[in-house]
């Protein structure tokens, strides 16, 4: 492996302007973190339009930043109030509350930081070392390749997703559909443009994904949040015992590679890893009854699986061009507005992003690490600001942002548009980063499926005959029927105690 590279992009990375947009990056990351429900796509996607007059670098380092820096975030709150900033702190609630109820909340946010900062570097270094032999393999992909893998990922995005597997699908269906809005790219040809010129070209990313997770957020958010939460003044010492430590050390090491697997996934993400982490350590432990009741691995594994699976997911981002989660996809649409595709070219053709990008995660996580603990207190005291005045603040800024990027007032009555569709979607139970990240893949989709048609003069045996997207196929066979093995095979085990 040439080096050089890699010692180039730290030079990248060290330069003045990219190492302040680090520091403002994974600052604004924990504050997002700390504040319930807005979460770091919707953060992202108000700010695209403010990286517009960034270099391409240096606003992917800093979004970057605000994805795993939220990580942490979200643990302040789900230890201090119960109320988790973050979807991935969910589960940190359980042990991390109630050890702060037993007076050892600084012990439960300094694992915390310490998982959090081994996890992320775990998966920093395995990225460093993978996300090259992945773009290389990549080379192969063709439309046959790309027309498998987008349809695995949007499969995965229903199945592994976190909330109802139906609902996840509808989601999906319904972002392929909205791919499909503006001229036919092989004919030319209007579709669900309703004769209204502003449709012509297809609708633009950034308006779905500021109304979906912005405006939608903040409407859902408005409506939850009625109570006012007292958070505690004082949160004691932060440094772990070598008891702690050491009880903490396999979870922590287990939670690494459970985050960095499950984040490469699509679908996957920080929120199912910090799940999986967590179930795996209840289970392994000899004494199971002690989690919800201020377990130190319940909080270790799933904190440290959360920031390792944040790193991953970029590796199918920057090395396929193929967004793993709902941030991902987000920041796959800030690459191209800057004028970057990502994928497996990515590597050869803008090294010092590529690399740029991935050895910032270094300095970040480290940054993290130095500031987790002395901020607690002021992020305690933004809490107190009542979401009120918060909520028309950020929709002004969404609203006026959305407006700079095509100068056009139809894209401000999109985000409304799909503003209220988040808001109607979160109250019915349906997770808006199924549909963006269908909406992402769905041009992908078309356009392989399309020019591998042509490719095999219309036989669409093809697809199996070729080893990668054969395999990718089989992958995707298995993926869609195994919810249905596991309801046969549940129906037979409970029948054979019902004969017992």
């Amino acid at each position: 492996m040439d080096l050089t590279p890699v010692v180039e992009g730290f030079s990248v990375v060290l330069e003045p302007t990219n190492l302040l947009f680090c520091l403002l990056g994974v600052v604004i990351g924990m504050l997002i973190g700390v504040l319930p429900g807005l979460g770091p796509a919707a953060t992202i996607a108000i700010l695209l339009p403010i990286t517009f007059g960034l270099e391409p670098v240096t606003a992917i380092i800093m979004l970057a930043g605000i994805f795993y820096g939220a990580q942490y975030g979200g643990t302040i709150t789900s230890v201090l109030l119960r109320l988790p900033g973050e979807a991935s702190s969910v589960v940190t609630v359980f042990d991390g509350h109630a050890m702060a109820r037993q007076g050892r909340a600084g012990t439960a946010l300094g694992i915390a930081a310490i998982g959090s900062f081994i996890g992320g570097t775990v998966s920093i270094v395995a990225l460093s070392l993978l996300a090259p032999i992945v773009a290389g393999f990549a080379l192969d992909f063709g439309p046959p390749e790309y027309t498998a893998l987008a349809l695995l990922g949007i499969l995965l995005v229903a199945t592994v997703s976190s909330g109802h597997r139906l609902k996840a699908l509808v989601a999906a269906c319904v972002g392929l559909l909205l791919a499909t809005v503006g001229r036919d790219g092989f004919t030319g040809a209007a579709r669900f443009t309703f004769d209204n010129l502003s449709l012509a070209d297809g609708i633009d990313f950034v308006p779905i994904a500021m109304g979906l997770f912005g405006l939608g957020e903040i409407l859902y958010n408005l409506e939850e949040r009625h109570h006012s939460v007292q958070a505690p003044k004082r949160v004691g010492d932060v440094w772990p015992s070598r008891a702690d430590l050491r009880a903490s050390s396999g979870a922590i090491g287990r939670g690494s590679l459970i985050g960095f697997v499950l984040g490469i996934l699509p679908g996957g993400g920080a929120v199912i890893a910090s799940l999986a982490a967590y179930g795996l350590e209840k289970r392994r432990s000899k004494h199971p009854e002690r989690f919800g009741q201020g377990a130190v691995e319940g909080v270790a594994a799933p904190e440290t699986a959360n920031n390792a699976a944040a790193t991953s997911s970029f590796i199918p981002l920057l090395t396929l061009g193929i967004p793993a989660n709902a941030t991902m996809a987000v920041i796959f649409g800030a690459l191209l507005i800057q004028g970057v595709s990502p994928g497996p070219q990515l590597v050869t053709e803008h090294p010092e992003l590529f690399w740029g990008v991935i050895n910032s995660m270094y300095i970040g996580n480290i940054l993290l690490l130095i500031m987790s603990i002395p901020l607690v207190g002021l992020f305690v005291r933004i809490l107190r600001v009542r979401a009120t005045i918060l909520a028309p603040i950020t929709v002004l800024i969404t609203l006026v942002g959305v407006y700079t990027v095509g100068n056009d007032v139809f894209d401000i009555v999109l985000v409304i548009v799909f503003g209220a569709v988040g808001y109607l979607m979160k109250k019915l139970g349906f997770e808006p980063g199924p549909l963006v990240l269908a909406f992402v893949l769905g041009s992908l989709l078309e356009e392989s499926l399309r020019r591998s048609l042509i490719i095999f003069e219309g036989d669409a045996t093809g697809f199996v005959t070729r080893p990668i997207s054969g395999t990718l196929l089989a992958a995707f066979v298995v993926v869609a029927l195994l919810p249905l093995v596991r309801v046969v095979l549940a129906r037979r085990r409970s029948e054979s105690k019902e004969s017992v």
